[in-house]
């Protein structure tokens, strides 16, 4: 997961950065070009554009997901494509809150009637 305080001073102002483990791979370039360039300053990418379309938010997203070291990040809207590292999903947390500590879910089913 990139890191906000490693971000990339050459960065574009706004929620959409590369952090300093960048290894400067091209994937992100390629993947979003209106987005990512590199910074020939420094041999690493940057975000010199902030994605304002869906179609550059998209690529950006495809972007982050495949670096291979994390070093994209949005701090903006919550990000799609990559599992929240920080929270369960909710359908998980609401299935475990629903039976008791130490209960096992039932083998019942909605079409079983007892006797």
């Amino acid at each position: 997961m990139a890191d906000k305080n490693s971000r990339l001073p050459q960065n574009a102002s706004g929620p959409w950065y590369v952090d300093s483990n960048c290894i400067d791979c091209d994937l992100c370039r390629e993947t979003a070009p209106s987005v990512f360039r590199r910074d020939e300053d420094n041999g690493n990418s940057i975000v010199f554009h902030q994605p304002e379309t869906e179609e550059e938010r998209a690529l950006a997203e495809e972007a982050r997901n495949g670096c291979p070291v994390e070093a994209i990040g949005n701090d903006g809207a919550p990000a799609t494509g990559r599992p929240d590292e920080t929270s369960a999903p909710a359908s998980a947390a609401t299935a475990e809150s629903a039976q008791p500590a130490g209960m096992a879910p039932s083998a019942n089913t909605a079409g079983d009637s007892h006797q």
